[in-house]
């Protein structure tokens, strides 16, 4: 297994089969996940967006986006982070996890936010950011659609030197 911090062209196919295998995107979903991916390919470093690809037996695996959030000192968003169903519960998501964390707390951001739905069928999602340490800071009822909020979660990460 490889975690890798560039995106390149060649990924987007993969990253999009990827999106729909996983079954829990819907269409306008899958089409902001890959507009940040065009972003980042299109503008380079430039882009606000910083992906970390996981690639294993010449394949993606699974990937995770992140960015510095605009006006703040030490947040950042986690956008995105999935691992293709077949390779799910392996520790993969952990080990993108981790790594994005790390890149975040490299960059002096030590405050990660994300956000998820509170459909039941994510309540496997929520779980696992729950075991890695991040909190509910908040959940906004009937954000997505009605009975479909959003909650979002944030860990404070150790401040590096």
């Amino acid at each position: 297994m490889n975690i890798r911090t560039d995106l390149r062209p060649q990924d987007r196919a993969p990253l999009e089969q990827l999106l729909h295998a996983t079954g829990f995107f819907n269409v306008g979903e899958l089409e902001v996940a890959l507009e940040l991916v065009d972003d980042r390919l299109t503008h380079g470093e430039k882009s606000h967006y910083r992906f970390l690809v996981l690639e294993g037996d010449d394949e993606v695996l699974g990937y995770a986006c992140w960015g510095p959030i605009p006006g703040t000192v030490a947040s950042a968003d986690l956008y995105w982070i999935a691992v293709h169903p077949g390779r799910q519960g392996q520790g993969l998501g952990r080990a993108l996890l981790d790594a994005a964390e790390t890149w975040i707390a490299r960059e002096g951001r030590t405050r990660v936010y994300l956000e998820t739905s509170t459909r039941p069928q994510y309540v496997p999602t929520r779980a696992f950011y729950l075991r890695c340490g991040y909190e509910i800071a908040a959940e906004l009822p009937d954000f997505y659609a009605p009975g479909d909020g959003k909650a979002i979660f944030l860990k404070v990460l150790p401040r590096l030197h």
